[in-house]
């Protein structure tokens, strides 16, 4: 009976030194392998892509002026209002102005400045759609390489939205335009300096208000259908612009109104924001 006792006393013994050596300071117990298929594909995808465009690019126009641009991703939004929508997707990045193109901006590249509202940090106006392909233009030739355009009205809406689905950048009612945008309430009948007021959830300053911005499209109905890129009509009559300015009421400040005008067209009231392609 001794001896028994014995023997069990030393199998115990030998028990805890096992379990002891398996988990005491230095040995952690061993955990189950939860790596799923789609953990294995996307850690070999971040370990082999190829760096994409920065996100953000200040371009040097000389003498101190610069011009800032923020990186806008692909995705897809649906583009219009209640009366006429649809579903767009942007395959790939691009970069679009943080501010509106200011006085000083224009006057570097151009060398003039036709606005009515005179202030180096305001937008540029009094500038039709035919003067803003001259200003993309002079651009490429002063910072070569560089492929400058006007945003298409797709572009426009999806970066003046920011993610937002509702009216403004922010959501729906007037009640926050003030603190984003210089509008017909609170303008003074006149433009302001660019990047007084609050950023959308992208970093875009004034895409509502201040000044109409042109954009790349001729303006016509919306496609019936989902549409990948749209580049609008083949023709038309009238250039497209959006945002509204410092003379429009809250309705035409909405992130899908449109506005339109003939390409030679000049008001105080618009202006433009340029974009740039982006490069892998």
């Amino acid at each position: 009976m001794k001896i028994n006792s014995l023997l069990d006393g030393i199998r115990v013994g030998l028990m805890l030194l096992v379990l002891c050596g398996l988990t005491g300071p230095g040995h952690a117990e061993p955990q189950p392998d939860t790596t799923t298929p789609q953990d294995v594909i996307k850690a070999r995808a971040d370990a082999t892509a190829v760096p994409g465009p920065r996100q953000n690019l200040t371009v040097d126009l000389g003498g101190g002026v610069t011009m800032e641009f923020i990186l806008i991703r692909p995705g897809w939004f649906t583009m219009g209002s209640d009366k006429e929508v649809c579903k767009v997707t942007l395959t790939k990045p691009f970069y679009l102005g943080k501010y509106e193109v200011t006085q000083e901006q224009w006057e570097k590249v151009m060398g003039n400045n036709p606005s009515d509202f005179k202030g180096a940090k305001n937008p540029v106006d009094q500038v039709s759609y035919a003067d803003c392909q001259s200003f993309v233009t002079r651009m490429k030739e002063k910072v070569p390489g560089q492929t400058f355009r006007l945003p298409t009205e797709a572009e426009w809406e999806y970066s003046c939205r920011g993610g937002a689905t509702g009216d403004y950048c922010y959501g729906d009612g007037e009640g926050l335009l003030a603190e984003y945008a210089w509008y017909s309430s609170n303008a003074n009948n006149m433009t302001h300096p660019v990047g007084e007021k609050k950023p959308n959830a992208w970093g875009l300053y004034d895409m509502h208000g201040n000044v109409w911005e042109w954009c790349a499209d001729w303006y016509g109905e919306y496609p019936a259908t989902a549409v990948d890129d749209p580049q609008g009509p083949a023709s038309g009559s009238g250039w497209v612009n959006r945002g509204g300015s410092w003379s429009s009421d809250a309705d035409c400040c909405c992130s899908a109104f449109r506005g339109t005008d003939g390409p030679c067209a000049k008001y105080s009231c618009i202006g433009l924001r340029l974009a740039r392609s982006a490069v892998p």
